[in-house]
């Protein structure tokens, strides 16, 4: 990209170099639409760039927003394992026994399960408010929950864009290298008397 600007804005804009191309083919015209090209490439590159900031910002969300609400999660399992012990049967509705899933999807349906059956049972929540879980305490952990699926749709839909942004950027570059390479090509053999404009245009000149 940075040569490919150096040579094209110095062959546009310098007359030693016009005047020469000019005579090859490559005249003010020829000059601009190869211009025209860069910028769709740079462009191309700012929003890939950007797209892929995006991205990364969305998956530390998620990721923030998951380990907050696995914390919380985890904790209110823990007492409610204490506080239904003996009950087997909360114990099944709020899916107190065994590990916590590790896939996203595993992980919401525990967790759902847990806040909506436990705000829903007196039972429980009678237990629970011995051990200082409160209905606000299960509403607000169901909350960070849902912000959670919430915020890994985001992620997808970033991860997304900035897979096509990549895309995008790759195919400018690769008109912009199939012109430049004829371009360059041109620019060696019209410039070759004199070395010194070669090197305006940030060509190296064999010795």
């Amino acid at each position: 990209m940075a040569a490919a600007q150096l040579a094209l804005s110095n062959a546009r804009t310098d007359g030693d170099l016009s005047g020469p191309l000019a005579d090859f083919g490559y005249d003010t015209a020829r000059l601009d639409e190869g211009w025209a090209l860069y910028q769709a490439a740079a462009e191309a590159q700012q929003r890939q760039t950007r797209e892929y900031g995006e991205q990364y910002a969305a998956s530390d969300a998620f990721t923030a927003a998951r380990e907050a609400a696995q914390t919380e999660y985890v904790r209110y399992v823990k007492i409610a394992r204490i506080a239904l012990k003996q009950e087997r049967g909360a114990a099944a509705k709020l899916v107190l026994d065994g590990p916590r899933k590790r896939t996203l999807a595993g992980w919401l349906a525990q967790a759902r399960q847990f806040y909506a059956n436990a705000q829903t049972d007196a039972a429980v929540l009678t237990a629970l408010a011995q051990f200082g879980v409160t209905p606000e305490k299960l509403a607000a952990g169901q909350a960070q929950v849902e912000g959670v699926e919430g915020l890994a749709a985001a992620q997808k839909i970033e991860t997304g864009e900035a897979q096509q942004a990549t895309q995008a950027r790759d195919a400018a570059l690769e008109v912009l290298d199939g012109w430049m390479e004829d371009f360059l090509a041109i620019a060696r053999i019209a410039l070759e008397e004199n070395p010194q404009w070669l090197e305006k245009m940030g060509l190296l000149v064999r010795s």
